[in-house]
């Protein structure tokens, strides 16, 4: 009887002691790996959608102990490429085709979710208390809520994780249960070496040149291009096409219960390295990296740098003006 009791109880410590690996040992681990990181590179490919446009960008990503960020995004559509840096003197998004950077005190990229950046996933991970958990055919899933703070229209991303706690995909979607952005992550070196100056804003502008191709700058806008979206009681009151020393400026004025000014002109090429200071933050707009500040956003896209201002829309309706806009020449 003895017997037979110590071996029930050898039983019930083997499927005790041998639980599944579940939701609780993937996050610990998950964030085990990162933590203990001196450094990363990873790459991969990101589509963000938009009504019917898709925008599609190669990324590479290099991050570094203490607070050492570089994300180079470049739009395969067309060549553009843009970069947001993080040193130790200050956040910036660098545009090498136009020689410009715009430079922020900022806390990013720790003010909303990163699609692209490892330890911002796993902190999505850990902070959604309702978050979805399962084990799927090759590794892990889970599904978290997002935090995008400027575009109430993304809620929920599902994060597929490898059996080798890898990040493999990251999918975001909006209120439509639509993927409005899609990051795959295809390369990711966990010990990379870095020179002393990698990080470093004039090193980096250095290994870009404003090649012959940007400088065929369109000198002149031939067509006004107008938001499809416009608030409610809102509507154009005037538009007025000023010269330029190169290119043009069009200047549109919406007035009515929600106001605004939308400025769009001819970007221009700077003929040495410039940096503009601005208290916003980077902000992803389609095609493009711009300036988010509370009342303003600003983004260039080719070849033209619009600006909109508003004492009265709030941060999401100057996003939702802003992604109305695109090159297709629409009506008033």
């Amino acid at each position: 009887m003895k017997k037979i009791c110590s071996l029930l109880l050898v039983v019930v410590f083997l499927l005790v002691g041998c639980g599944k690996y579940g939701e609780e040992d993937v996050i610990k681990d998950l964030e085990k790996k990162v933590d203990k990181l001196n450094s990363y590179r990873l790459y991969g490919n990101l589509e963000i959608s938009n009504n019917d446009e898709v925008y599609h960008y190669d990324i590479d990503v290099s991050y570094k102990k203490k607070d050492y960020y570089k994300v180079v995004l470049t739009n395969t559509d067309n060549n553009h490429t843009q970069i947001i840096l993080k040193n130790k003197d200050s956040v910036y998004v660098l545009t090498p085709s136009l020689n410009k950077s715009f430079k922020f005190q900022s806390d990013w990229p720790y003010s909303n979710s990163q699609i692209y950046l490892l330890r911002s996933v796993i902190d999505d991970i850990k902070n959604d208390t309702n978050r979805k958990f399962k084990v799927i055919g090759d590794g892990y899933q889970f599904i978290t809520g997002v935090n995008y703070p400027n575009n109430k229209n993304l809620v929920k991303q599902k994060i597929t994780i490898s059996k080798k706690l890898n990040i493999t995909s990251v999918k975001v979607y909006n209120k439509n249960s639509s993927v409005a952005m899609e990051m795959k992550f295809k390369k990711i070196d966990y010990s990379p070496t870095f020179k002393k100056n990698y990080f470093n804003l004039n090193t980096i502008m250095k290994s870009y040149s404003v090649t012959e191709e940007n400088d065929k700058e369109a000198a002149n806008l031939d067509d006004s291009i107008y938001p499809l979206f416009i608030p409610s009681g809102t509507k154009l009151s005037s538009e007025e096409k000023l010269k330029k020393d190169v290119g043009e400026r069009i200047i549109m004025t919406f007035e009515g219960e929600k106001p605004f000014l939308l400025v769009e002109e001819t970007a221009k090429i700077e003929d040495q390295f410039t940096i503009v200071p601005t208290y916003g933050e980077p902000y992803r707009l389609m095609d493009t990296l711009g300036v988010m500040t509370d009342n303003s956003l600003t983004w260039t896209s080719n070849g033209i740098e619009y600006y909109i201002v508003s004492d009265v829309l709030n941060k999401n309706e100057l996003v939702e003006v802003a992604q109305s806009i695109n090159l297709v020449q629409t009506m008033k």
